[in-house]
């Protein structure tokens, strides 16, 4: 606990000195501003030594863990514990890491006589993603006499959990996440083209020698053909690349953030969406090696799972080692899923790589590989016009010569992932994850897994 001169004391001091002018002179005086110096000298020491010996600041606490989104405001509970039970008022402040934007520098806490504790909210929000602690209690209070304020200083054990922001993606596609109940409706099951089989039935002109039965159609006589269920409980993983080129900065409705946190947002997005249609999800990160593997599952606990897992996050400085992925997920996954490949493959030395290891995994699984658009990676003759003559057009008509260059060979890369079964897209940044959930929702409506 530490401590420091009041505004009162300030000002005795002030008297006191102010009084000591005119006794400069005048020798009589020298006496009465002597003893009142020493009067107030020894109402702050007897002030000080009372204050020391039976002050006790309240406990301050808070809960261990508290939920943030990024970018929007939320409130930390503090509770403030009064064991002695009497009347108290504190100057509150709460040290927050620099991230954390407070609603408000300080406050004012009133304990009541006969309170044992009391709540308050502190209002901030963080402008990054991650995981924080570093969380301090300041208070400070007055003395018996009113002469000193005395200060404490407490580490709480909370930590600050920063989600990515889901808010502004999800306005998209608002109608995905809403529960809408039809009444005198009854869930049946879908009969169709999956895995699961279903039943034996006669054969029908149009069905495919691949679904007729043939120890039954010879044991009966007569051609039979075998039925699926519609695959209904599927498989989806996000498969994220958080290597060095994840790092790459873009601006997203006016906030620049990396390309990470693109993924991370569309990821749980995606997520979300599987959720509501009853589909078992996982995620996978890495660079150059496996860092988060999360087994599909489902539920809304497994949700905050997967959001737990990949909240915290960064961008490496390695290059991805696509062989690593390939040999982990042929290893852990032996159903076949629907894998997501959130990558960046605008590197050509990344992209061959990825080319030649990609197609083990599709022999198995399907693919689906997206990245967002780079800055002026473009087909020619597309966007802004260049002003002939206008000062720095050359640099402009080169700039747009390289974005078709990299448009071309990226399309060339689509193309050949493409005959290896994979299907690649080139996104748009603004609608990143409404275009995932979109290939997702078109793929359980094909039934394409």
């Amino acid at each position: 606990m530490s401590f420091l001169p009041s505004t009162r004391l300030l000002w005795l001091v002030f008297a006191v000195t102010v009084l000591a002018i005119p006794a400069g002179p005048v020798l009589e005086l020298a006496p009465v501003w002597m003893l009142a110096l020493a009067a107030v000298v020894l109402a702050a020491l007897v002030d000080l030594a009372l204050s020391l010996r039976g002050a006790k600041m309240p406990a301050v606490s808070a809960p261990e863990v508290v939920r943030f989104a990024k970018d929007r405001p939320g409130v930390i509970p503090l509770r403030f514990e009064n064991p002695g039970k009497g009347a108290m008022r504190i100057r509150f402040a709460l040290g927050l890491p620099a991230i954390f934007k407070a609603a408000r520098p300080e406050a004012l806490v009133n304990l009541p006589a006969g309170a044992e504790h009391a709540q308050i909210e502190w209002e901030c929000a963080p402008s990054r993603r991650g995981r924080f602690g570093g969380v301090l209690a300041c208070c400070e209070a007055g003395s018996r006499f009113g002469l000193w304020r005395l200060r404490a200083r407490t580490p709480l054990a909370c930590e600050l959990r920063v989600y990515p922001n889901l808010f502004s993606e999800r306005r998209q596609f608002a109608a995905i996440f809403l529960n809408r109940g039809q009444f005198g409706a009854k869930l049946q099951r879908t009969v169709g083209r999956g895995r699961e089989f279903e039943k034996l039935r006669e054969y029908l002109p149009g069905d495919g020698f691949d679904e007729i039965h043939w120890k039954a159609t010879a044991k009966r006589g007569y051609p039979v053909t075998k039925v699926f269920q519609a695959e209904r409980t599927q498989e989806i993983y996000v498969v994220i690349d958080m290597s060095r080129l994840s790092g790459r900065l873009v601006t997203h409705e006016g906030v620049t953030q990396t390309v990470l946190e693109r993924y991370l947002t569309a990821a749980l997005v995606l997520l979300l969406a599987a959720q509501k249609q009853g589909d078992r999800f996982g995620v996978i990160a890495y660079d150059d090696r496996v860092r988060v593997s999360l087994r599909a599952g489902n539920g809304a606990g497994h949700y905050a799972a997967c959001r737990e897992a990949l909240h915290a996050l960064q961008p490496a400085e390695v290059t991805p080692d696509m062989a690593e992925v390939t040999r982990h997920l042929r290893m852990q996954l032996r159903r076949r899923a629907l894998l997501f490949f959130l990558t960046d493959l605008s590197d050509p030395v990344l992209a061959e790589d990825f080319a030649r290891h990609a197609p083990l995994l599709a022999r198995q699984h399907l693919m689906l590989v997206s990245q967002l658009r780079g800055e002026g990676v473009a087909r020619l003759f597309t966007g802004a016009e260049v002003a002939a003559g206008r000062e720095g057009s050359d640099g402009d008509l080169y700039a747009k010569l390289a974005g078709h260059m990299r448009w071309d060979e990226m399309r060339l890369l689509i193309r050949t992932l493409k005959q290896q079964g994979i299907t690649a897209a080139v996104l748009e940044d603004e609608t990143f994850a409404a275009n995932l959930v979109t290939q997702y929702l078109q793929v359980k409506r094909r039934q394409a897994l």
